[in-house]
C-alpha cells in the first residue's frame, strides 16, 4: 500500500488530542507484569466457545484463531486476552460487514481509514493475529523490529505516537489505548471492558471444551490436527477426577494508573477504521451497568461492583481438620489438560503419563505426583499462600492416594511447563 501524507496531515496526526470515555473505565495494562497477568481461566478453549455464542455461523477459517492470540501473546509478553477482546469489538464477533473483509485477515482494521479503504491484508489468519498484536506492543513504545504490518512500520518510521507517549505515565494501559485508537468513539474503553466482562459471567466460570489447545500451544504446536497427536485421548477408566466448573474467576489486582490523556479531536486513524456494528450491543449494556459508577466509588470486597479487570477470586476456606479428614476438604476445580474428551465408543489410549490441572483458587502452585493403573499422573494444583502443605495433602488423600508432593512453583504457567517436561507425551 502507498502512503501519502502531506506535512498538514502528519501534524494533524500528531496533535491529535483525545475525547474523554464517557465514565472512568478500569482495563489492565497492554504489557503483562507480576502484577498484570493474563487470568487462568482464559484459555483458547473458552475463548472459542465464548465466540461461537456471539456468532454461530463462525467461519472454520478462524476455528484457531484463539490459539494464535495466545501463541503471539505469550511471545510478546502482553495481556492477549483484551487483545482478544478487542478483535471482537473490531471486527463484530468475525462477521465483519464493513469496509474491511474477512479474507484480508486483518483483525484491526489496519490501515482501514474509512471512506471504502480497506486497508492492509494478510496471508493468513496467524500472520493476521500477530500483526493486531505487534500494533497494540507499539502503542505502548516499544520497538517492532520488522513488523508484519506496513502501518505498524509507517507509524513507527513518522514518529506519529512519539510526543503522545511522552504524556503517559507508567504502562499503557487498554483504557489509555482506546483513547486514541478510537478517539470520537467516546464508550470505546466500555465496550471492551463489557465483553471481558461477558466472557467472565459465561466461559470463565465453566470447564474448558477443548483444554488440550493449552498443551499444543505450549509445545509449539499449531491447529486441531497437531493438538490432538500432542494431547492423546484420556484413559477415562483410570482418570482420578472429572471436570467440574471452577469455582469464580480467578485475577490478580493491578495497580490503577490515575494518568488519563484527555482532550478531543477527530480519530487518529492509526488503528481501526470503525467500530463494528455488532459493539453497540455491548455498549449498551455497559451503559447500562456502569450506570454512574465512578473509579473512587468501589469499596474494598464489594465484588459485585468491580470490573472485569479488578475482580479477586475467591478462595475456599478448608476445613482446620483437612489433614485429618482430607474428604472434606473443598472440592477444587479441575481440568484434564493434557487429554479431551474421548471419543464416544472409541477405546482409550494407554499412554504412560498423563497432566492434570485443579485448583482451590490460590495464586501459587505445586505439582503432585501420582500412580493409577500404572499411570503416571501429574496434577497442577493451584494453592492458596500459606496453606500449600495442607492443600497438596488434602488433594493427594482425596483424588491422589499414594501422591507425593514434587514441586512448587510461584505461577501456574512454570508449574505447567514443568509438568510437561516431567511428562512430555501429556
Amino acid at each position: 500500500m502507498n502512503f501519502r501524507v502531506t506535512a498538514a496531515g502528519l501534524s494533524i496526526l500528531v496533535s491529535v488530542l483525545l475525547a474523554p470515555q464517557a465514565s472512568a473505565v478500569d482495563l489492565p495494562a497492554v504489557k503483562v507484569s507480576s502484577s498484570n497477568k493474563v487470568l487462568s481461566c482464559v484459555t483458547p478453549g473458552r475463548l472459542m466457545a465464548f465466540l461461537k455464542t456471539r456468532n454461530d455461523k463462525l467461519d472454520a477459517r478462524f476455528s484457531e484463531i484463539a490459539s494464535d492470540y495466545m501463541r503471539y501473546g505469550e511471545e510478546l509478553n502482553m495481556r492477549w486476552d483484551y487483545a482478544f477482546f478487542q478483535m471482537l469489538l473490531e471486527t463484530g464477533n468475525l462477521k465483519f460487514g464493513g469496509d474491511v473483509k474477512p479474507a484480508q485477515n486483518n483483525f484491526a482494521g489496519l490501515g482501514a481509514t474509512g471512506n471504502g479503504e480497506r486497508g492492509e491484508s494478510f496471508k493468513d489468519v496467524p500472520t493476521g493475529v500477530r500483526a493486531h498484536l505487534e500494533h497494540l506492543i507499539m502503542y505502548t513504545g516499544e520497538k517492532v523490529a520488522n513488523p508484519v504490518a506496513e502501518r505498524t512500520r509507517k507509524v513507527q518510521e513518522w514518529g506519529v505516537l512519539t510526543e503522545w507517549q511522552k504524556t503517559l505515565k507508567g504502562p499503557l494501559t487498554f483504557a489509555q489505548l482506546a483513547k486514541k485508537w478510537a478517539p470520537p468513539a467516546r464508550k470505546y474503553a466500555l465496550e471492551i471492558e463489557q465483553v471481558a466482562e461477558n466472557f467472565a459471567d459465561g466461559p470463565c466460570k465453566a470447564s474448558d471444551p477443548q483444554p488440550e489447545l493449552v498443551a499444543a500451544v505450549r509445545a509449539g504446536k499449531s491447529g486441531a490436527k497437531d493438538a490432538a497427536k500432542a494431547v492423546p485421548a484420556p484413559d477415562v477408566a483410570a482418570a482420578p477426577v472429572t471436570d467440574v466448573a471452577t469455582p469464580g474467576i480467578e485475577l490478580a489486582k493491578r495497580a490503577n494508573d490515575d494518568a488519563r490523556a484527555e482532550g478531543t479531536g477527530k480519530r487518529s486513524a492509526l488503528g481501526a477504521g470503525g467500530v463494528a456494528k455488532a459493539a453497540a450491543a455491548d455498549a449498551k449494556a455497559a451503559q447500562a451497568k456502569a450506570g454512574d459508577r465512578k473509579a473512587g466509588d468501589r469499596k474494598a470486597g464489594d465484588d459485585k461492583a468491580k470490573p472485569y479487570a479488578l475482580l479477586n477470586a475467591p478462595k475456599p476456606e478448608l476445613d482446620p481438620a483437612v489433614t485429618a479428614k482430607p474428604a472434606e476438604a473443598a472440592m477444587p476445580s479441575v481440568t484434564k489438560v493434557a487429554a479431551g474428551s474421548a471419543a464416544k465408543g472409541a477405546k482409550p489410549v494407554a499412554v504412560a503419563c498423563k497432566v492434570f490441572q485443579a485448583s482451590y483458587g490460590g495464586a501459587k502452585t505445586v505439582i503432585i505426583k501420582a500412580v493409577a493403573n500404572d499411570v503416571t499422573q501429574y496434577t497442577v494444583l493451584d494453592v492458596n499462600e500459606g496453606s500449600e502443605a495442607r492443600e497438596a495433602d488434602a488433594y493427594i488423600a482425596a483424588y491422589a492416594p499414594g501422591g507425593k508432593q514434587v514441586g512448587e512453583f510461584k505461577t501456574q504457567n512454570m508449574a505447567l511447563d514443568k509438568a510437561f517436561e516431567l511428562c512430555p507425551e501429556g
